[in-house]
Parts: C-alpha cells; structure tokens; sequence
C-alpha cells in the first residue's frame, strides 16, 4: 500500500479553524524546497515557480533546496541553476542522500558558504553528454582551462564523499546539524 503526502494543519490568521494541507506545501510555506528525483521539465517549471514567487515575497529570507536527485535533463536542470543565481534570495543547497549528474550541478549553484551536504551524502560527476560538440568531453575541458585534477577525475564518472565533495568546492559545509 503506497503512503500518500501526508496533510498537516495549517492555522490561517483571522480563522477559528486550521485548515488541513498538503505537507509539501506547508514546507514551501517555509521555504524548504525539495529535488527528490530525477530533473525533468515538470519538477524544473515547478521548482523555477516557487523559487520566483518565494524570492518576490521577501527577498531577504533563505531558500533552502534539499538534493537527493539521480540528475535528468541538461536543460530544465539548467533552468533551475540560472533562476537560483536570478533570485534575489539566497539560495542555500543541501544533499541528503545523493546529488548525481544535474543534481550535483544545482548542488553547487547554491549561494556560496551556503552548500552542504550531510556526512552520508554522496556527489557524482561525469563528463557531459552532448551532440552538439563534435570533439570528445576531455578536450573542450581542456580547451576551458580547467586545472588538471578535474580533468582527471572526469574522465568517467566519479563518486565522492561530503568530505571529498568539500575538498573540491562542490559543497562548503558537511553539516553535523541545521
């Protein structure tokens, strides 16, 4: 039997009851979003909204992006990085679980001394997919200047720990709390 989104009670100013809600939707309340799959352009378009419409309402206040996402397409995970940067607040990254491919980009487009990851945590990088590029993945890496250690390390796909994912300026913090 498949457990549904939970609904939580919400208290409404000026209401004697409290109106029962989705729990997701009470966690964007507080500005908590969450990547928990793989990025399409329908969890691309939902995130972007909420992001927009949050960062409108009050543009000093936090958003905090929970990752656990296998990655998923080049351009709605794009979509997601560039509104991250567009916003005016903050945007504080955080992977549970896993950040992989697109994931571990959106990952580091988190407001800088604002990503973490938790100490389980893992990062996957590989090499971009794409027919638009002729040459091979490594030398346009080359060609960008890139120090030599990524470029060794993407010549596949690499996993790596929240530690090791620090150490390459993936993420700033392995949290031991929020």
């Amino acid at each position: 039997m498949p457990v549904g989104v939970p609904k939580v009670a919400f208290d409404v100013p000026g209401e004697d009851e409290a109106s029962w809600i989705d729990l997701y939707y009470r966690l964007f309340h507080e500005r908590l979003l969450f990547l928990g799959k793989e990025v399409s352009s329908e969890i691309s378009n939902q995130l972007v909204g909420i992001m927009v419409y949050l960062s409108l309402e009050n543009k000093n206040k936090d958003l905090y992006m929970f990752i656990n996402s296998p990655g998923g397409g080049i351009l709605s995970g794009m979509a997601i990085f560039d509104v991250m940067q567009f916003v005016e607040a903050e945007v504080q990254t955080v992977c549970v679980g896993l950040a992989a491919s697109m994931g571990s980009l959106i990952l580091l487009g988190g407001e800088i001394t604002k990503r973490l990851a938790f100490p389980h945590a893992w990062v996957m990088l590989h090499q971009p997919a794409s027919s638009f590029y002729e040459g091979n993945t490594g030398e346009s890496m080359m060609e960008a200047n890139l120090p030599g250690r990524y470029i060794k390390t993407w010549k596949g796909i690499f996993f790596m720990s929240a530690e090791e994912a620090q150490a390459y300026g993936i993420i700033d913090t392995v949290a031991d709390s929020l």
